[in-house]
């Protein structure tokens, strides 16, 4: 399946002006480590499957659906059955300022599995197998109705966990936290503080950083890092922007602590990132299938 690779980074084989990718997987093979620059989508349909992303084990049984966000450092164990993996160009998702409340669902891996609702992952199946059909069928629109399918995954995802923290605070919160995220994506560039966003909370720093860990499934620090990393992959792509002055532009104090917390999330670092992105561009990289 991984066509082109270089150290970790694979170039991803779409077709000619396609950005979408399909495979009807049933290869029993170990994919090595590796990232992309694609939003990846997996769900075994025979037998479970095994993906390790970040260090973290994620275990699928079948009609299980794991979404691994780009850039993810990520190994797929070798294990026989047949799953579909869909591969979509993040550029599109990360460009449009409209997509700003997704930003958690694509920065994590996420597995919906039975600790969802019963009725979320049939739906969420459902819109995995229309992506099939389409792909299968492809026209001129098709790939228009494929990320528009991946479009309401991602949101259903954003709902059902919006929903599950209403259900837990009886609403209390969640109103007050859509704010303050809204809040961090227009101002993440800005020096900001947890003691800046609970007194615009109106809660304690304690309470705050409690409520906030439950709503977004992190600590504030590592939800900011993580805006303003994935901010700065879109600008080291950009002609003319040197690291430092990204590192600056996205809110980070000194490039060290820039290096530092990029490669601690994407497992490179930025020099790394932007070489392998322009050489996935101008090379074909080393075939391995």
């Amino acid at each position: 399946m991984i066509v082109h690779l270089n150290g970790e980074f694979e170039t991803v084989d779409y077709v000619q002006n396609r950005s979408v990718l399909l495979y009807d997987n049933i290869d029993n093979e170990e994919y090595p480590k590796h990232w992309h620059n694609a939003i990846e989508i997996i769900m075994p349909l025979t037998n479970g499957f095994e993906a390790i992303c970040g260090g973290v084990d994620y275990k699928l049984e079948e009609r299980d659906i794991l979404i691994i966000p780009s850039g993810t450092l990520h190994t797929l164990k070798a294990q026989v059955g047949r799953r579909l993996i869909l591969l979509c160009d993040n550029m599109s998702f990360v460009n449009n300022p409209a997509l700003s409340e997704l930003f958690s669902v694509m920065s994590d891996p996420i597995l919906i599995n039975k600790e969802y609702s019963h009725e979320f992952l049939s739906s969420a199946g459902n819109l995995i197998k229309d992506i099939y059909v389409l792909y299968s069928n492809f026209n001129e629109v098709s790939e228009v109705y494929i990320y528009i399918k991946v479009l309401t995954l991602l949101a259903r995802v954003k709902e059902y966990q919006l929903s599950r923290v209403k259900y837990d605070d009886g609403g209390k919160y969640s109103d007050t936290f859509s704010v303050i995220l809204r809040y961090i994506d227009q101002n993440y560039m800005n020096d900001i503080t947890l003691e800046d966003l609970s007194s615009l909370a109106g809660y304690s720093t304690y309470h705050f950083s409690r409520i906030f860990k439950k709503y977004s499934n992190t600590t504030f620090i590592n939800f900011l890092n993580r805006r303003r990393v994935k901010a700065a992959e879109m600008m080291l792509l950009e002609s003319g922007n040197s690291i430092t002055d990204v590192a600056m532009k996205v809110g980070f104090s000194s490039l060290t602590t820039f290096n530092r917390v990029f490669k601690s999330i994407n497992g490179y670092t930025p020099s790394e990132y932007k070489k392998l992105y322009r050489m996935s561009h101008t090379t074909e990289g080393l075939t391995i299938k």
